[in-house]
Order: structure tokens, then sequence, then C-alpha cells
């Protein structure tokens, strides 16, 4: 008998089982990150039994909620003296917390304006889209400005026109002498926008007029104006961030001390003292009869304060690189702003992505500050909405929404953040 015949030995394999149910889907989730150990169970246990309590504390008041009424007093008849949900002020007033008193008959322009934005975000946050559309981008600061203030639309192509005389000044001069080049730009630039930019535009504006209806800036309040202040300082910081960030690293003994007085001393001043500066000190020291937009002032205060935040989160991350690639690109025969524009800041950006997106986040939402100037943002329209006699008594519907939609924006750029790590990760751990 061979050993293949013997009774003890295996002629068929066992087919094979399923695994238990408490080792595969929920249960083998909820035992390796709720259930996997003492500590972690009584944490469980008791974030259970808090969620438990919330629902049903909150629930009641959830599920009496009323969306149609036309006052706080319908509200509490439809309530029946139960406590309840008076969503029905957002409803009635949506309208002026995304708009503010922009004028009802031109919605269609910030409507335009804001699915725009995506379509100038998009190239720059995703490279599989054409890179031609990054014209687009550019352009779309100006057309965006046309879109809510209104006004003639030679107004902003003039001002593009200054930015492309700035260039030819710079790209001229950038082989003399960078510091030259970029004084000549400057001055340019400036010369520009001062001297020939308004008699232009109205000589323009007379001969070929295109024109929208003009919307002063004390009409645009709401989101509208959150977007518009956040977009611009998120949009305008980054860059200053960078050079704030070159400049306090730099070898120059002048740009690194100018960079770093400015860096600790917009760190060292709240940003609402800067906003009080922009409405109320500011006037004093401009010329007799200027007209300087109190949103415009505001954007740049608001650019200044976020840029030194920047600066110093870019530092970081360029201190984080070792000293190995300052010397490839010195080996590359690279000068500065090749070396630093190809192989330095590319990484150093990529290491500095969750706190240059944490900024953003903050300087989002800091923009709610704006209502101590008087400018209407949401935080300040829930104000008004609360002291008509209409809605009277309301307070956490509109305090929940105006959370609700901030909540959205910031989120979207965390899960932003995370796929750009993601995506620019070169590690395999």
């Amino acid at each position: 008998m061979t050993v293949h015949d013997a009774s003890w030995v295996r002629q068929t394999m066992v087919a094979a089982s399923e695994r238990p149910s408490a080792a595969t889907g929920v249960w083998l989730w909820a035992r390796n990150n709720l259930f996997n150990g003492w500590l972690s169970t009584v944490l469980t246990l008791v974030s259970l039994i808090a969620i438990g309590w919330g629902m049903l504390s909150i629930g009641p008041w959830l599920g009496n909620s009323v969306w149609n009424a036309s006052s706080v007093n319908e509200c509490r008849q439809a309530m029946n003296g139960a406590p309840g949900a008076c969503w029905a002020v957002i409803r009635d007033r949506w309208t002026q917390l995304f708009f503010g008193f922009y004028p009802a008959h031109l919605y269609w322009r910030p409507v335009i304006a804001f699915a725009l934005l995506f379509a100038a975000l998009a190239p720059v946050l995703f490279t599989a889209l054409p890179r031609r559309m990054i014209w687009f981008s550019i352009l779309y600061p100006g057309v965006a400005f046309w879109l809510i203030w209104g006004g003639s639309l030679w107004s902003p192509a003039l001002a593009y026109l200054g930015f492309i005389i700035g260039f030819g000044l710079f790209a001229s001069l950038a082989r003399v002498n960078m510091g030259l080049a970029t004084a000549a730009a400057v001055i340019g630039a400036a010369t520009w926008w001062i001297g020939a930019t308004g008699p232009l535009t109205s000589q323009l504006s007379a001969i070929a007029p295109i024109d929208l209806q003009t919307v002063a800036s004390r009409d645009i309040g709401g989101f509208l104006l959150s977007i518009v202040i956040g977009v611009a300082g998120i949009a305008m910081s980054l860059p200053l961030g960078m050079l704030l960030a070159l400049g306090r690293r730099s070898g120059m003994p002048l740009i690194r001390t100018m960079s770093v007085v400015y860096i600790e001393f917009i760190r060292g001043v709240p940003l609402i003292t800067l906003l009080f500066t922009a409405s109320l000190l500011l006037n004093y020291f401009l010329p007799p009869g200027t007209n300087f937009d109190l949103i415009l002032r505001v954007v740049i205060m608001v650019t200044l304060f976020a840029g030194a935040y920047m600066a110093e989160v870019i530092r970081g991350g360029l201190a984080a690189l070792p000293r190995g690639q300052y010397e490839a690109a010195e080996a590359l025969g690279l000068d500065y702003w090749k070396a630093h524009r190809l192989i330095i800041l590319p990484q150093a950006l990529k290491i500095s992505i969750p706190g240059i997106v944490n900024s953003f986040i903050g300087l989002f939402k800091d923009t709610t500050l704006v209502m101590f100037i008087g400018l209407m943002d949401p935080i300040a329209l829930a104000g008004a909405i609360r002291a008509n006699t209409d809605w009277q008594g309301i307070y956490w519907e509109l305090y929940i929404f105006i959370g609700a939609v901030f909540f959205a924006f910031c989120f979207g750029m965390s899960r932003y953040s995370m796929y750009l790590e993601r995506r620019l990760k070169t590690d395999h751990r």
C-alpha cells in the first residue's frame, strides 16, 4: 500500500469557508476602530450617549419645523405652542443673506460671476484641463469686477493694459538689472493707472459705450461680500506670502529687515485694528476728494494681513527642504529666481499645503469681521433681519444656516487640499 492510498491522507481539498461575520464588514471596522481596547470602548459608549442625548434634544425641535410663514407669529401659531424651528425666515430672506441689498433685478450678474469663478479656478486647481484655459483665469478678475459693480467695461480693460505695460517694461530691462526692471514696471503701471485710465475710460465710453448699471459698494453684502473679500484675499495673499518668505530668508540685510519688520508688525496687530484703519484712518492720508472704495480698502488690508501669516507658513516649507536641493540648483547653473521657481518653491509649497489651506480657511471665516466697520456681511444681515418686527425672536435658525454655508465652503477647501496632497505625493509610505 502506497502512502497516497492511506486513509489518513486527504484526497480532495476542502472548499474554502466564509470568514466569520464578526471578522468582516461593519463588525470588523467597529472592532478595530471603536472597541479595540477598554479606553476606546469607554470613549465610544460616552460618544454614543452624547449623540443620543443630542438627537433626543434637537430632534423634536427639528421635527416641528415650519417652512411656510411670513412672520415669527405665524410660525408660533403653526407650532401650537410646541418648540420648533422656524425655517420660514430663511425662505423669506435667503436672497438678502446671499446678496445683501443688491438690486433684485440684477441678481443674474453676481450669479454669473460666481459660476464663472469655478471656470476660472478649474485650470488652476486641476492639471488635466488644457493649460490655455489659464488665460480665462487671468481675465476673470476684471470680468467679475465689471459684472458685480457694473460701469464701463473699458475701465477693467484699461487696468489690464497697465499690467501689460508693466510687464513689458520689466521684460525689456530684466537683462540689464532686476532692481531697475522692477522699479520701472511698478512706476510705469502706476503712472498709467493714475494718469491715463480715467480720461481714456471716459473717451472710449463716449465712442463705444459698453456699460452695465452701476451698483454701489454699500449695496453689496451677505455671502456675496464674503466671497469677494475671501477669494480676492486668498488669490493675492499667496504670492505676497511667497515674496515675504523669500525676503525673510534673503541674504540682503535691507530686504531681510524690511520683511521681518513687516511680518512681525502684522502678526502683532489684530485684524480688526487693520480693518478700522482701512475704514477710518486711511482717508486722512489720501488727497482731498479721493474716492477710495471701502471694499477695496478692506481687500487690501485683508491681503496684507493674510500675506504675513502665509509668509511664515511658506518659510516653514523652505526651512524643511534639505540643503542638497539648493546645491543641486546651483550645480545646474540656475540663477536665484529660476532655482526657486523650478526647484525650491514647488517642493516647499507641497510641504506647506496643510498650513496654506488652513490659512485660507481662517481668512475666509475672518471676513465676518467686516461687520464691525459697517459692511453688511451675513452676520450683520442676520442682526438686521432679527431687528425687523416680523422676525423678532428668531435666533438659531439664521446662525445655523450661515454656519452651514460657511462649513460647505471651508469643507470644500479642506477636501481639495487632501486631494492635492495625494496627487503630489511622491514617496511610497
